[in-house]
């Protein structure tokens, strides 16, 4: 797992940036982060992530054509790449989920970074990079921001974890499957998931 900005960064600044704040530092990390790496603002923490493999990407990209198949409401739309902006413990939390539901033209307009207000459903896939945030931190920012439906796809335990009635830092309800069985996914989805490609 890649570890977080080095504490030196963060409590001295960047080079030349002399006395730069975790968010001044974090905006210059964004600005400059490689074509598909991502920049992630997690309690105080900067964390930068490479890009995905292969197998995430399928995992990621088989969800989609499931919820375009099967959704109910035809007005919902998948968005990857969007970044949200998470009420914290102690400060903002910025991420950018794998995978974002929510409906046509939550997104229309030029910012970066997005409130949760429209979002129905967020998934992570963990990687051996992302695994710990994704089960602990992530799931306490959802939870916080009110997101109806956590969907944690996590590779390394075997696992789809469905979280849902989020109260406070957690979710009221957690559902564990096994890859490679079929997921029901509660409303406002309403339809089941199946992981066998999984």
């Amino acid at each position: 797992m890649p570890p977080p900005v080095p504490e030196s960064v963060l409590s001295e600044g960047l080079p030349g940036r002399e006395g730069a704040s975790v968010r001044e530092t974090f905006e210059l990390f964004s600005a400059v982060a490689p074509k598909g790496w991502r920049v992630e603002l997690i309690e105080g923490e900067i964390y930068v992530v490479p890009p995905a493999n292969g197998e995430h990407e399928e995992i990621v990209t088989e969800v989609v054509e499931q919820v375009i198949a099967r959704r109910v409401d035809r007005e919902l739309r998948n968005f990857t790449g969007i970044g949200l902006s998470l009420p914290g413990a102690t400060d903002t939390v910025r991420v950018i989920p794998d995978l974002v539901i929510a409906p046509k033209g939550s997104f229309d307009d030029q910012r970066e970074w997005h409130a949760p207000d429209p979002v129905l459903l967020v998934t992570e896939v963990t990687s051996t990079s992302t695994a710990g945030r994704d089960r602990a931190e992530k799931s306490r920012a959802y939870a916080r921001a009110g997101i109806p439906v956590y969907l944690l796809i996590d590779r390394e335990a075997g696992e789809a974890v469905v979280c849902s009635g989020p109260s406070g830092d957690d979710f009221g309800h957690k559902s564990i499957h096994k890859l490679g069985t079929q997921v029901p996914l509660p409303a406002p989805l309403g339809f089941t998931l199946d992981t066998a490609e999984f």
